[in-house]
């Protein structure tokens, strides 16, 4: 775990706190209420420009109940965006403002080389998933970025492995040829590719798939047993449709590791807040 920034303020017991989570990403921001003892599905927006991500969270904030016990999480793997939203959470009496990594600990322990350097969204991502299964199980992220990493029985982050998601492999394409299409990628139904759209489409879906595959079997080769496998992020239920050997598709990942990151530091453990 990390050390401490800021020290967080006292915290309300889960049970009664009502909770803005916010996970901002490369290219998105998703926000999410948490009331009631429950996580309300998110909404998504574009992380560039700001104002509109601004707008929704003071909204959101607003309707939160219980002044007295509520608190914006926050995960965040791109400092400018952060830094808006801090300043704009100031100027609009929105917080306290709690930061995975800054005010409070990531939600699981990370046995790797340099546990500080591992990305929050990455962390909250796996600490989530370990929750819904409570065993070993890879977890892969299909965002801006691809990230597939390995959580063992004893709920510790053991590392993963991080590759260009399905957007950023359809501009890199673009950007990096003299003729080659920007693709939306989809779902195809096709494997083979009559033109050139549908060659790039069915091209980089199935190295998703491939990479997927493979990943997880390498991280099976490592622990000796075949982990559970859930997916999560903006491009998951397309590529889960083609993988029969995806066992959870789970939305939103992130926001439920800010959640458990919130409990932790409230000092509850999963049983109390039960």
């Amino acid at each position: 775990m990390i050390a401490h920034h800021d020290k967080p303020p006292q915290l309300a017991p889960l049970s009664q706190a009502h909770l803005l989570l916010v996970d901002i990403g490369n290219s998105r921001v998703a926000v999410a209420a948490w009331t009631g003892g429950k996580r309300h599905p998110a909404k998504h927006l574009p992380a560039d420009p700001f104002s509109p991500v601004g707008e929704l969270i003071k909204r959101m904030w607003n309707d939160l109940p219980g002044a007295g016990k509520r608190a914006v999480i926050v995960s965040s793997v791109c400092p400018t965006v952060l830094d808006e939203l801090q300043s704009f959470c100031r100027s609009h009496d929105v917080g306290p403002v709690l930061v995975v990594g800054q005010n409070i600990d990531p939600p699981i322990a990370a046995d790797v080389d340099e546990p500080d350097k591992v990305g929050t969204d990455r962390l909250c991502v796996a600490a989530a998933a370990f929750e819904k299964v409570e065993q070993a199980c890879v977890v892969a992220d299909f965002g801006t970025a691809l990230t597939i990493d390995l959580v063992a029985d004893n709920d510790v982050f053991i590392g993963g492995t991080i590759m260009p998601g399905v957007a950023l492999a359809a501009r890199a394409l673009n950007e990096y040829t003299a003729q080659l299409p920007l693709v939306e990628v989809g779902a195809p139904t096709d494997t083979l590719g009559k033109d050139t759209v549908s060659a790039i489409r069915n091209g980089i879906f199935a190295m998703m798939v491939g990479a997927l595959r493979e990943v997880t079997e390498r991280f099976a080769t490592q622990i000796g047993k075949w982990p559970i496998l859930i997916v999560t992020g903006g491009d998951a239920q397309a590529i889960a449709s083609a993988c029969e050997f995806v066992d959870h598709v789970a939305p939103d990942l992130c926001l439920d590791g800010l959640v458990i990151a919130y409990r932790n530091a409230a000092g509850e453990s999963e049983d109390e807040v039960e």
